[in-house]
């Protein structure tokens, strides 16, 4: 499949979907591949989605729908399973899964799908299989077991499963590992910080003399740990090493709650967490705090150095920044005008360019760059210059 070449603002998904509910026998079941993205005039929607429509574009937040293969199967026991093929893979669907919810690792190249949380199985709800961070040859996933959610460890195969965190099975946010797999860093219920071994041994309590900490995260480099500390709806960006020393208070967010709360548009969440996060090389931070009744883009470095990189009309606030991989951009959100927008600086002049055109009622969140970005950076210079 073809990705976009372009800066990534979650215009594209590939979405896998095989609708199994309670197959039984003298029941014709569809199931289909289905390529989401979001365009500005979407084509209709295949007649094949059209009892789903509405769901699917609530769930995914995406306008537009392609079905790249699919298949209809007649069952005449109820136990059958069959395959949903396309020229780029296949989906082989085991109806006796029923309503699972499950984690598949799929070979683009050979088409084969695996089910790693099948194997062995520990519950029937997993979600967010991905790969350990330097490690190719393990995941991670969630399991809810006992209406706790717990993280797991498991080989691509779905074999040696491994419970992370035993002592610590309703971690807040899960658990953050290090860059190479080897360290975790976490909150648990009471909003301690702790460091630990990626398996959950060897924890270690961060002590700060703070009532809150919040979603740490590793620097790039693995030698800090970023977090926010502080009291309910006051926290402020705090680092320590890797080994638990060198604690320190980067800045102050100035009064700033740290939530943009979804007071504009309808959403079906309560609101989102605006978090500080790392540059690129690992030396500095980027973060928003109030100037006056503002929200403005930050950047400190670890010796505590804090520079303002937007200074707008009042009223104006900016939200989820997120730097290019070079280190050389910053995208991020910024409500301006009673509209959020998405928009792009370039760090050596902190010139500016809007890249998102919506009107009120519409926002525009959660940038995430492409990669590999070299191409882009090229356009966006020529754009900006």
């Amino acid at each position: 499949m073809q990705r976009r070449s372009l800066l990534l603002l979650g215009l594209w998904l590939a979405l896998i979907l095989g609708d199994v509910v309670s197959a039984r026998a003298s029941q014709t079941v569809w199931s289909g591949l289905v390529i989401a993205n979001n365009v500005a005039q979407p084509d209709p929607v295949p007649a094949e989605l059209t009892r789903m429509e509405s769901t699917l574009k609530e769930l995914f937040g995406y306008n537009q729908f392609k079905v790249i293969g699919q298949s209809r199967k007649s069952l005449v026991t109820g136990s059958e399973d069959w395959m949903a093929q396309s020229k780029y893979f296949s989906l082989h669907v085991d109806s006796k899964e029923g309503s699972d919810k499950t984690g598949y690792l799929l070979d683009l190249k050979s088409g084969k799908a695996t089910n790693v949380t099948g194997a062995l199985r520990v519950s029937h709800f997993n979600e967010g299989l991905r790969f350990v961070p330097g490690d190719p040859t393990r995941l991670r996933f969630s399991a809810m077991i006992g209406g706790k959610t717990r993280a797991y460890l498991v080989d691509r195969d779905g074999k040696n499963k491994r419970e992370l965190s035993k002592d610590y099975p309703h971690l807040v946010h899960g658990m953050s590992l290090s860059p190479d797999g080897k360290r975790g860093a976490y909150e648990d219920p009471a909003y301690r910080l702790f460091l630990a071994d990626a398996d959950s041994s060897n924890a270690k309590e961060v002590k700060t003399g703070q009532r809150f900490h919040l979603v740490p995260t590793w620097s790039p480099d693995g030698a800090w740990v970023l977090f926010v500390a502080g009291e309910h709806y006051d926290c402020h960006p705090h680092v320590v090493k890797a080994d638990g020393t060198g604690l320190k208070k980067l800045a102050s967010r100035n009064g700033y709650r740290g939530v943009i709360d979804f007071l504009d548009v309808y959403d079906f969440h309560g609101g989102s967490s605006d978090l500080p996060v790392w540059a690129p090389d690992s030396m500095s931070v980027f973060y928003t705090a109030k100037v006056g009744k503002n929200v403005e883009l930050f950047r400190v470095t670890l010796d505590g150095k804090s520079e303002q990189l937007t200074d707008t009309a009042a009223g104006s606030m900016h939200y989820h920044p997120v730097p290019s991989p070079d280190g050389k951009w910053l995208v991020y959100g910024s409500k301006r005008e009673g509209v959020r927008q998405l928009y792009l600086m370039r760090l050596s002049d902190r010139k500016e360019h809007r890249i998102t055109d919506l009107k009120k009622g519409q926002a525009a969140m959660w940038p995430s760059w492409q990669p590999r970005a070299a191409l882009t950076h090229r356009r966006l210079t020529n754009a900006l210059s």
